[in-house]
């Protein structure tokens, strides 16, 4: 077994100091932004009410006898629509008042 020769410990280099970020949260034109998401939403939620009627068909037929039967058929595709725009107009409402919250919560000012 031989013996490692010793060396002095190596130093890491110093990194330079980084500058200060100042966060830029509360910004009052994120309420302009949510107005947006609003009304993108409102749009959604009109397309999915337009959508999931399409999606249901309601066939009657009437047999010699006299009887009637009522079925429905189901249109995956329309229903599915219908479904995904309202799962997002959801989404954009909850970003809507995140970004209302970031701009109108005001900081407290530091004292020195």
């Amino acid at each position: 077994m031989t013996a490692q020769p010793k060396t002095a410990p190596e130093q890491e280099p110093e990194l330079p100091a980084l500058p200060p970020v100042r966060a830029k949260l509360n910004q009052p034109k994120r309420a302009l932004v949510a107005a947006a998401e609003v009304l993108v939403a409102a749009g959604l939620i009109c397309l999915a009410f337009y959508l999931w009627p399409k999606g249901v068909a309601t066939i009657t037929t009437v047999l010699d006898d006299g009887r009637t039967l009522v079925s429905h058929r189901y249109y995956g595709h329309w229903m599915s629509l219908a479904i995904f725009s309202g799962t997002i107009a959801g989404v954009l409402v909850v970003d809507a008042i995140r970004q209302l919250v970031l701009a109108a919560r005001a900081r407290p000012k530091h004292r020195a």
